[in-house]
């Protein structure tokens, strides 16, 4: 019985069918399941609880590693408004920081500093230390990305609880170190870490800006690269204050000797990077941990001798005028690119330059009139 409702009926029902027939188009079947749309579902937000300063001071000094996080992400923020936070925040845990050692490690890639800084690390874990690891990756010149993979290739040093990495993109930053780097050791020194590592990308002029940031540089190294004293440039030699020749084991050993006597011969005739400390090289397995103690010992005797004459503590407030000179430039260029009038010029005189119509000199000169 239709009772007066006319079927809806497929075209291949015969015409002369009376409401009996069996074959009927009935609504369809609402399902998830492939070859039919999932029916639309409100999805829920979550917002992120907002903390004031108070809370990020709390959280950093009692350790919560979320808060933590969260407190590097604050100081590495670009908005104005975080800025000014984060330097409040900074201004508070300045009081709390400044007892660890920074050590800055770099090297050729393919020189394992990934997989030194492992087993260090694990090697500090064990022995009492909270270690934390400030892994700075490349960022892309074209897409500014950055794979951020340090941490993947440091899986169990990342699963301990007195071990703390934060990979940070370089964003194109000179020298290859994240550019809240200073920042973000203080909340970390505050937060209770006593060692810091801090793993450049080693390429360029990253040295010299990790240099200007640590305590202690490791120039790590390896044999079998070619002519690694020739291509090994003198100007970063002069910054380590140790060489250490890693994958020293196996057949490799044995060069990796004669490495470390090619190094100290040459090590002799250049100027010393700290004071009072004469440079020395020295070999490593990072895969077989054969070394890790003995460079971690010599870390630390290092350590001793430069705080007792006094060379500490004028290397760190040396740092402190550096980390100014430097935010002032970094203020300076963002004011000037912020400017509405270098804003509006900017793209015509990029315009000129690509037409050969005006020189880079000039296309500066036009625009520093905008501030005059």
């Amino acid at each position: 019985m239709n009772n007066g409702k006319k079927r809806k009926r497929p075209r291949w029902v015969p015409k002369d069918a009376d409401d009996h027939y069996t074959t009927n188009v009935m609504d369809g079947i609402h399902s998830g399941h492939e070859g039919f749309e999932r029916p639309e579902k409100k999805k829920k937000s979550f917002k992120r609880q907002s903390l004031s300063i108070s809370d990020y001071e709390k959280g950093v000094l009692d350790g919560d590693r979320t808060i933590i996080a969260r407190a590097i992400t604050l100081v590495e923020s670009n908005s104005k408004r975080h800025r000014e936070d984060a330097q409040a925040l900074i201004k508070r845990l300045l009081p709390h920081a400044g007892q660890s050692i920074r050590i800055g490690i770099t090297g050729m890639p393919g020189s394992g500093k990934s997989t030194f800084i492992e087993a260090v690390g694990n090697f500090l874990c064990d022995n009492s230390h909270r270690v934390a690891v400030l892994a700075v990756d490349p960022s892309s010149s074209i897409t500014k990305g950055s794979i951020l993979g340090d941490k993947t290739r440091m899986a169990k040093l990342s699963t301990r609880p007195e071990a703390f990495i934060r990979p940070s993109p370089s964003g194109g930053v000179l020298g290859g170190v994240a550019r809240k780097s200073r920042e973000t050791m203080i909340v970390l020194e505050a937060a209770g870490f006593d060692v810091i590592l801090v793993e450049t990308v080693g390429v360029g002029q990253s040295e010299i800006t990790v240099r200007s940031m640590v305590d202690f540089f490791l120039l790590l190294t390896i044999t079998g690269a070619g002519d690694e004293l020739q291509g090994m440039k003198k100007g970063v030699m002069e910054l380590a204050d140790a060489i250490l020749i890693n994958k020293a084991d196996g057949e490799n050993r044995r060069k990796a000797e004669v490495t470390k006597s090619e190094y100290n011969r040459i090590l002799h005739y250049l100027q010393p990077a700290t004071k009072g400390r004469e440079t020395k090289a020295y070999t490593c397995s990072a895969l077989t941990g054969d070394g890790i103690e003995e460079i971690w010992d010599i870390i630390r005797q290092f350590e001793k001798d430069v705080r007792a004459s006094g060379v500490f503590t004028q290397r760190r407030h040396t740092q402190d005028v550096d980390w100014m000179h430097a935010m002032i430039d970094e203020y300076l260029q963002k004011q000037f690119y912020d400017d509405e009038c270098v804003k509006a010029n900017l793209p015509r005189v990029k315009e000129a330059l690509l037409k050969g119509e005006m020189t880079p000199a000039m296309g500066a000169s036009e625009l520093l009139k905008c501030l005059s």
